[in-house]
């Protein structure tokens, strides 16, 4: 029994934690910094405000994670982020195709609490800010809600991961609200004046059908004139959480202190939105529907942005533009919104791609003006037009990882965040499994990179054979090919004709060799073709490229013709379409205004799985891009080449051996398997069709010299695997043989072998 007679007054009780690394928000880009930072071997205290981790991404506001991959809806090909963040996806994937958010929630809680190395503090919101001096942050306090104790956290590194920025803010940290004035850095997109409005923040619901009768009655701060929302014609009883990602409010407000006046409106909205579904007449199929699940939070989409080493523009995103320091990328859209969000008579976003992907400088990840903080997540220093396309969340989470792994070589050499050595941080992201565009892994403590790299059999890409399925040329289609330097091979199609006609077929590359967009014609060749069915088609030139990459065979449209597809599928081959995925782009052919400083082309994208089919082709001479010594040459996915070893599709028994000249103590092994990066795995909501890649390797043995098996693994479906061997294996040779994949033939990205 506890009894206290009363006192003048009491103080809540304080615990203090030291650690070399304090985080301040846990959504997507702090876990992943507090993850990767505590495998590289440091101390971590990941702060959360929320009861769960994930922000935006959490049960309680149910956005679905994406990035560059813009829901396979630009040019940016197998463009998924690479490390902890693609480590989440893809297992959130093979758990949780149906896209349930709480158990997304269970997938980053664990990642989190499995690593010894980070202290979670959940319910526990940073208030105070102890400076050590003008430019140094010495500790942070924090209260729990839920256990009354005030947390006072001391490093010698912090990181702000919060979103609205409260530490960066707290400590005298230089940023920004707002938009620039077009002058400040010549964008294009910007407008003609500085200007403070924002984009909004989102509010959802989940519904689901009862199979019964199910009556609704609105509480009465519900919006009741739904026609004040100009786009009420665009609602559907059938949709859902983040599929209303246009029910946003706030812009000309302050996104930071207004945000409970703005989540009070956003209720009224979104009440307001279910009262007419329910209510109005015109959804007899929401008659036996209920509300299944209302947000209680809004998701933001910005407030802050801090200024670091530099501020990333339009002019970086469009021109692709290549930094020394880059250690992450983007890809999705320069995506802004109407300040006046739902009742905007403006269109609810506009969107506009790059031809690519672009690099992300470490630069941008740190404050300008305090010495020993760091930035990540969507406030990172970018300018606003920039910050429409860094703001999303698996772009968030991949900048993230490159903060974690800074801090952890901060604290190796003694130094602050603008004094980590580059090239060591950019080595160490690679060999994490961040992929930086432009770079590829030179590790001198890779053993097989001495090795010589032999297999059991190569794919050589002469045929796709025809299947059953044959797809009418209601659109431009094509294949997108990898092709070495010199002369492009002869590709045949093999097409059906209605009636005689003529078709128009082109080979295209893109200016840059490890871009996807087609835009420079190499070849172009026209064929008369009488009416009947499995015709060839043979595009073939004298075209000649001097430097491996990929090529789009296009067959023109042509309402006439069908060309037959193929079973067949291949890592780093995709069929594609001249089309538009209406969720990222107004058209298929990007047409921005005038003076914009935004690119036109074309968009070509491949179909989801099941469909997607490869077309039946032939190829003369064969394509051999995928042989054996692509694992160690540094670069984990497709990029300019295929970039990995692919046995034939005969080969009952695939297998790849590394043999040295002399014995070699190996304890540790790195692999990388092909887990399909141009698939978004769109975290919630969406649903997908399959669990795990088709092209990953599922079992495997891994075998020294003298034949002695010393690992072997079942049921694998993520893209990484490291092998620990509980004793160090001397020897001259490793053998790596595929057992079994999820379907596909097998692959394999990636093999380093280390001492330890």
């Amino acid at each position: 029994m506890i009894r206290d007679a009363g006192s003048g007054q009491r103080a809540l009780r304080e615990e203090r934690l030291d650690a070399d690394l304090v985080i301040v928000g846990g959504g997507l880009s702090g876990a992943c910094a507090a993850i990767t930072a505590a495998r590289a071997g440091i101390g971590v205290v990941l702060i959360q405000d929320r009861p769960v981790l994930g922000g935006n991404a959490s049960s309680e506001v149910r956005l679905w994670i994406l990035g560059a991959t813009s829901h396979m809806g630009n040019n940016n090909r197998w463009a998924r982020e690479g490390g902890v963040i693609d480590e989440i996806l893809v297992e959130n994937m093979h758990r949780n195709p149906e896209g349930n958010p709480l158990v997304l929630d269970s997938i980053l809680l664990e990642k989190v609490v499995e690593e010894p190395n980070i202290r979670l503090l959940l319910n526990t919101a940073v208030h105070e800010v102890e400076k050590k001096d003008a430019d140094t942050i010495a500790a942070v306090r924090g209260f729990c809600s839920q256990n009354s104790i005030t947390y006072h956290m001391s490093a010698p590194l912090f990181c702000d991961a919060s979103g609205d920025g409260v530490l960066g803010f707290l400590a005298g940290a230089a940023f920004r609200m707002g938009a620039e004035s077009r002058d400040e850095f010549g964008e294009g997109f910007a407008p003609e004046a500085s200007y403070g409005e924002l984009l909004g923040h989102s509010l959802y619901f989940y519904s689901k059908d009862t199979g019964r009768p199910v009556r609704f009655n609105a509480p009465s701060f519900a919006l009741k004139d739904i026609t004040s929302i100009p786009r009420f014609q665009d609602i559907k009883a059938t949709d859902s959480g983040c599929r209303f990602w246009w029910f946003e409010y706030g812009g000309r407000l302050d996104t930071v202190h207004d945000t409970e006046r703005i989540k009070w409106e956003l209720w009224r909205v979104a009440y307001g939105v279910w009262d007419y579904i329910k209510n109005s007449g015109k959804f007899p199929e929401a008659a036996t529907m209920t509300l299944e699940w209302f947000g209680t939070i809004p998701g933001k989409r910005e407030s802050r942005r801090f200024e670091g080493g530099v501020i990333l523009t339009q002019q970086d995103l469009v021109e692709q533009r290549t930094h020394a320091d880059a250690v992450s990328f983007g890809g999705w859209a320069m995506d802004l919104h109407p300040a006046d969000g739902v009742y905007s008579e403006l269109a609810g976003c506009t969107q506009w791609h790059s031809k690519g992907v672009y690099q992300i400088p470490y630069r941008a990840m740190y404050s300008r003006n305090i010495g020993n903080l760091f930035l990540t997540g969507r406030l990172i220093s970018v300018s606003h037009v920039a910050f429409g396309s860094t703001r999303v969340m698996a772009t968030c989470a991949h900048n993230g990882q490159a903060v974690g792994m800074a801090a952890a070589l901060c604290r190796g050499h003694g130094v602050n965040p603008r004094e980590v050595p580059i090239q060591e941080l950019q080595r160490e992201l690679l060999r994490s499994g961040q992929f930086i565009p432009g770079l590829s892994l030179d590790d001198p403590a890779d053993l097989a990179r001495q090795a010589s790299v032999r297999a059991s059999s190569c794919f050589e890409l002469e045929e796709f054979p025809p299947g059953s399925d044959v797809q009418p040329l209601d659109t431009s289609r094509a294949m997108l090919l990898p092709v070495s330097a010199g002369a492009i091979p002869a590709v045949t199609f093999l097409v059906d004709v209605a009636k005689r006609t003529v078709i128009e077929t082109e080979v295209r590359e893109s200016v840059r060799g490890d871009n996807y967009t087609p835009e420079l014609p190499l070849h172009q060749q026209r064929f008369e073709l009488q009416a009947g069915v499995a015709q060839p088609v043979r595009i073939a030139g004298g075209a000649v490229i001097g430097s491996p990459r990929y090529l789009s065979y296009i067959l023109h449209k042509n309402d006439d013709v069908s060309v037959h597809l193929s079973d067949s599928r291949v890592t780093g081959v995709l069929s594609l379409s001249q089309s538009m995925n209406k969720a990222v782009a107004k058209g298929a052919r990007q047409e921005p205004p005038e003076g914009s400083g935004i690119d036109s082309f074309e968009f070509w994208l491949p179909s989801r799985r099941p469909g997607g089919k490869n077309m039946a082709i032939g190829v003369s001479p064969p394509l051999q891009g995928f042989c054996a010594r692509n694992v160690v040459n540094g670069v984990a996915r497709p990029s300019s080449e295929p970039n990995a070893w692919v046995a034939a599709v005969e080969d009952r028994a695939p297998s790849l051996t590394l043999q040295w000249a002399a014995p070699k103590t190996i304890g540790r092994i790195e692999l990388a398997f092909d887990t399909d990066f141009d698939h978004p795995m769109e975290s919630v909501l969406m649903g997908h069709p399959e669990r795990d890649m088709p092209f990953c390797v599922r079992d495997y043995r891994i075998l020294d010299g003298a034949g002695t098996e010393i690992f072997t693994k079942t049921g694998n479906h993520q893209t990484r695997n490291t092998v620990w061997l509980d004793t160090p294996v001397h020897t001259s040779e490793l053998r790596i043989e595929v057992l079994a994949t999820h379907g596909a033939p097998a692959a394999i990205f990636e093999v380093r072998c280390y001492e330890k």
